[in-house]
């Protein structure tokens, strides 16, 4: 199976949340509502400075991909 690069996720139990999902290294999720991230990776001292390049980076695409992905429903 091919898993596009991100994916939303919402739950009842958290209805105010909005969850993208990112399914590439490094994976995480993070949470819209409060820009929490949760890293789905153990990190070596080697990723560790990927990820402070990076970070900024994945946090925009992920939210320019909620915008988009609301963007498309409401054109519905």
């Amino acid at each position: 199976m091919t898993l596009p690069k991100f994916i939303l996720g919402d739950n009842t139990d958290l209805p105010t949340a909005i969850f993208v999902i990112h399914t590439q290294f490094p994976r995480f999720i993070i949470n819209l509502e409060n820009d929490e991230i949760e890293w789905l990776e153990e990190f070596d001292n080697h990723d560790q400075k990927l990820l402070e390049t990076e970070t900024e980076t994945l946090i925009s695409e992920a939210t320019a991909f909620y915008d988009r992905e609301i963007a498309r429903y409401q054109d519905d």
